[in-house]
């Protein structure tokens, strides 16, 4: 699949072939939607805690007598049906984890970019550099790149460029700085072009090729 290469300010600078095993890949929806859901899932904290009989306060003595009261016997004020008592089949700290063998995550990522480029929402640059963090250049780069759509840039490394453009992007709402090693599905579906610097196309071919 070819595509432009552009300048900072938009410019087509030249065509280049994305690379198929990544960009042309089989497009599994199924697929994509079990790394959305195990990503979604791994987010979940898992930290409700409700009190069951054993964990409420009081309840140390037998609310009235056995018999003769003509009400239902109990045992204890703790218990599920009084007020105040504990709580049954309700949530308690547990993990939500989803597994997904590495192959098929990377075959997720795979389709996902290649439904996105499918789409035209592939935007190459051919160096994504900025000299200074100031959010003023990042906004008119991302004008010129991507108009008034939302944009995911992927960077190849952290290095002091990867700082300038994150210190640049953090107080752009339409827009977010991911390392492409944090490549994931859900960033790659909620933005309307991915943004890719010639070295993060490297980077991307060696960690899912």
């Amino acid at each position: 699949m070819k595509v432009d290469v552009l300048d900072l300010k938009g410019q087509k600078v030249r065509e280049m072939e994305l690379p198929a095993n990544v960009f042309e890949a089989p497009v599994n929806v199924d697929l994509m939607h079990q790394a959305y859901t195990r990503q979604m899932a791994n987010a979940r904290l898992g930290t409700h805690q409700t009190k069951v009989r054993s964990e409420v306060r009081g309840g140390g003595r037998k609310p009235f007598k056995q018999k003769g009261t003509g009400r239902a016997r109990q045992g204890s004020t703790n218990a599920a049906q009084w007020v105040g008592g504990g709580r049954i089949h309700t949530p308690h700290p547990r993990s939500y984890e989803q597994r997904m063998p590495k192959k098929m995550r990377l075959a997720a990522l795979r389709s996902v970019l290649s439904a996105k480029a499918a789409d035209a929402g592939i935007v190459v640059v051919d160096d994504l550099d900025i000299k200074e963090p100031k959010t003023r250049l990042m906004a008119e780069v991302l004008g010129s790149l991507v108009g008034t759509s939302t944009a995911l840039v992927l960077m190849p490394a952290k290095d002091q460029n990867y700082d300038n453009v994150m210190r640049s992007a953090s107080n752009i709402e339409s827009a977010k700085i991911l390392l492409a090693s944090y490549l994931n599905v859900r960033d790659v579906l909620s933005f309307d072009k991915v943004v890719l610097p010639l070295k993060t196309i490297d980077a991307l071919v060696a960690h899912l090729g």
